[in-house]
């Protein structure tokens, strides 16, 4: 469905909500800022710049919505930032978050400055994710990872303790001997270094991967490999449905000799999979906003995530996952941002031995 047309089954929406009496904010000559804690480059752009216009769309009196970019110590930063806007109540200041974002928080990172429980969720939007290989060592790639293990990778990262946490894990489950380069901003600097051939392995998050990865496939200069996959309704992990035909993270691992798929590092992997893409982004709005402005953006979100279309134009750009909004956003949020104390051991003691990293 073309763009114009879906926004105007999106206005329809919100008019007639409006005409019942349920929205009391409005928004008339306003600018909203949208800010996200990474670069312009990866996966969350590409999450912001899809629901930012259909936000613009769908709340009352159409303001414009700028996303905002404020990159900086493994999304840290522009979390920090947040924290320190929760007098801001007004509906102007919303804030979207990643498993980047997450983790630091469930590892009791010093950086960390923000406090979940300060913030109000809005929309709560799974993904997924996506590892790829060069075509000569995706060619030793057959449904496990048992011939790859004695090559030398370098993967462009964010840092250890951001949402990169997940595939560093998981190559070391794998028996992969992978060299991070950290410091990168985004995960879309993570691919440019991998097209530059700075790089021989690479993960992007659903969205970037389709917008930017894809095309690399399509040319033969990357192969998929495995997707991070997703969960059903009993808590499993399975195929990511936006990737059906592709193997998931928890396949290859059991089909890899040196992978498990039971013990305490499969415990801590999957919690961290499920703060991930599970739940991996999330708009916020302070917590000084009032119960009418937090009213008013559901009820935009609601129309927008339930309009005529919107799943097929959210699959084209993100991928096919849920997106919640009300008691479901906070509830996919609150399993999100927490973590056992057998899972967060495990992983604090992996970050000390290969990295160096200690959280006190």
């Amino acid at each position: 469905m073309k763009r114009t047309s879906f926004g105007a089954t999106v206005a329809a929406a919100i008019v007639a909500i409006a005409a019942q009496g349920a929205l009391a904010a409005d928004f008339s000559g306003k600018t909203i800022e949208y800010t996200i804690p990474f670069s312009e480059s990866g996966g969350s752009a590409k999450w912001a710049n899809f629901f930012a216009p259909l936000l613009s769309d769908a709340l009352p009196g159409n303001p414009t919505v700028v996303v905002r970019y404020r990159p900086g110590a493994g999304s840290t930063e522009g979390a920090n930032w947040f924290q320190g806007q929760q007098d801001e109540g007004d509906g102007l200041t919303i804030f979207g978050d990643s498993g980047s974002t997450k983790f630091p928080y469930l590892l009791g990172d010093p950086r960390v400055r923000y406090e979940y429980q300060d913030w109000q969720p809005v929309l709560a939007s799974a993904t997924g994710g996506v590892v790829y290989l060069p075509p000569d060592l995706a060619e030793k790639f057959d449904g496990d990872m048992d011939d790859l293990g004695d090559e030398v990778y370098l993967y462009g990262s964010q840092g250890a303790t951001t949402l990169d946490l997940v595939p560093l894990l998981a190559f070391r489950m794998l028996g992969l001997d992978v060299d991070p380069v950290f410091g990168v901003e985004g995960r879309g600097d993570g691919r440019l270094m991998f097209e530059r051939g700075e790089a021989n392995i690479d993960y992007q998050t659903s969205s970037a991967y389709l917008a930017n990865v894809q095309p690399l496939v399509d040319d033969g200069l990357a192969v998929p490999i495995f997707s991070w996959g997703a969960l059903d309704d009993a808590g499993n992990i399975v195929r990511d449905p936006t990737f059906p035909d592709m193997p998931s993270f928890k396949e290859v691992c059991e089909a890899t000799a040196a992978c498990e798929t039971e013990g305490v590092a499969w415990d801590a992997i999957k919690a961290f999979i499920i703060a991930g893409f599970a739940n991996q982004k999330t708009i916020f709005l302070p917590s000084s906003a009032s119960q009418d402005v937090v009213d008013t953006y559901t009820e935009a979100l609601r129309s927008i995530v339930t309009a005529e279309g919107f799943m097929d134009t959210a699959a084209e750009v993100l991928g096919v996952y849920p997106q919640l909004v009300a008691g479901g956003a906070i509830e996919a949020t609150n399993q999100a941002t927490a973590i056992s104390p057998e899972a967060k051991k495990y992983v604090l003691d992996w970050l000390m031995e290969d990295y160096g990293i200690s959280m006190n």
